[in-house]
């Protein structure tokens, strides 16, 4: 299951996630955007090892919430780097980060929204841009 593109990747033996399963399927994507990594990382401790189609979307779910995490401490950091320069430059700097950083916060949004969505059909998302940290 490696797909890096949107495509819903096929379930092993044809058989299609039960209803419980994408609940909870659903869960691990929806919960990600109320509680970070929080809500995501519990269900997929708890379903894991009797829910296949939980455990892959709570990897990717949380994948997907440590990328986001890693990415905007880093715009934070080169944000306060950025504080320290009394330019014009610095200022226009800083602006530019601020809007990627809103930029990139909507964009996981909507990947887990699409992830969400997909997930309650008993597809298996990947995020198009994420760390594959748990495999």
């Amino acid at each position: 299951m490696n797909g890096s593109d949107n495509t819903p990747i096929p379930v092993e033996d044809n058989a299609m996630p039960d209803e419980n399963e994408r609940t909870f399927g659903m869960l691990v994507h929806l919960l990600g955007i109320f509680t970070g990594f929080l809500g995501p990382l519990v269900i997929w401790l708890i379903k894991k090892d009797e829910m296949p189609f939980v455990d892959d979307q709570g990897k990717e779910a949380l994948n997907l919430q440590i990328t986001a995490l890693f990415v905007f401490m880093a715009l934070f950091i080169l944000l306060i780097m950025l504080s320290w320069l009394n330019s014009t430059f610095g200022l226009i700097l800083g602006i530019l980060l601020m809007l990627l950083w809103v930029a990139f916060g909507i964009s996981v949004l909507v990947f887990q929204i699409m992830a969400t969505v997909a997930a309650n059909k008993g597809q298996y998302y990947r995020h198009p841009v994420c760390l594959r940290l748990l495999k």
